[in-house]
Order: structure tokens, then C-alpha cells, then sequence
């Protein structure tokens, strides 16, 4: 079973994942901060400072002056703002995959186009020549 085990993890597929799945994380942790620490303040700017994420409807008695303070007190809490917060960024790491994707797909595609170097005369070309050269 255990020799199963190693077979399987060898393999190119679970190996190709693996790394994958590691390169995905790292890579959500970078577009996280590019949408959290450089697109939102622009986009907060552009909307007069306004943040989403801190609004909410109580859902129950009392005031409370901010969402934290009533998720602290352990009231209801409607969060319509993260809400709104999450499709913004789903928004914006989703144009940004797109924009990533479609630029791998252009160096491919120029790649895939490129001329091949000539490779020169065939081996069997080279045999022609030589034993043509030969009977002169």
C-alpha cells in the first residue's frame, strides 16, 4: 500500500497539482493585497471616502456606533457592506485574472507562431549528396 502510495504521488499529474495548488495560494495572497491595499483606497477616494464594509442593518434593538461594537455585543447584524466589499473584489481579481490569462495567451499563441529556424538538409539529403558525389 504504501509503495501504491509513492507510485501515485510520482506521478506527473498529482506533482503538476501540487505545485499548482501552492502557486494559487501564494498568488491570491499578492491580487488579495493588490485589491485590499491599492485598488479599494482608490476606489474609496473616488467615492468620497465612503467604505462599504462598515455598513450594516441592526437587526434588533439597540444602537451602536459602529458594526465591530455591535457584533461585539452580540446583536444581529445585517452586513450588506462586506457584501457589496466581496463582489468589488471578486470583480477586480476576476478582470485581473482575465488580464493575466489573456496576456499568457498572447506570448503562447506568438510563440506557437514564430518561424522555426530552418533545420537544415535531411540525413537521408546528406546520404543522397554524398553518394552522389561519391559516383562522380
Amino acid at each position: 500500500m504504501l509503495k501504491e502510495f509513492k507510485d501515485f504521488i510520482a506521478k506527473g499529474n498529482v506533482m503538476d497539482m501540487a505545485v499548482g495548488i501552492i502557486i494559487g495560494a501564494a498568488f491570491t495572497a499578492i491580487v488579495g493585497s493588490l485589491v485590499s491595499d491599492l485598488i479599494n483606497p482608490i476606489i474609496s477616494l473616488f467615492m468620497g471616502g465612503v467604505d462599504f464594509s462598515g455598513m450594516y442593518a441592526l437587526l434588533g434593538d439597540g444602537e451602536y456606533n459602529s458594526i465591530k461594537e455591535a457584533e461585539e455585543a452580540g446583536a444581529a447584524v445585517f452586513a450588506y457592506g462586506r457584501f457589496i466589499m466581496a463582489i468589488i473584489n471578486f470583480i477586480i481579481i476576476a478582470f485581473v485574472v482575465f488580464l493575466l490569462v489573456k496576456a499568457m495567451n498572447k506570448t503562447k499563441k506568438a510563440e506557437e507562431e514564430a518561424p522555426a529556424a530552418d533545420p537544415g538538409p535531411s540525413e537521408i539529403d546528406l546520404l543522397k549528396e554524398i553518394a552522389a558525389s561519391l559516383k562522380k
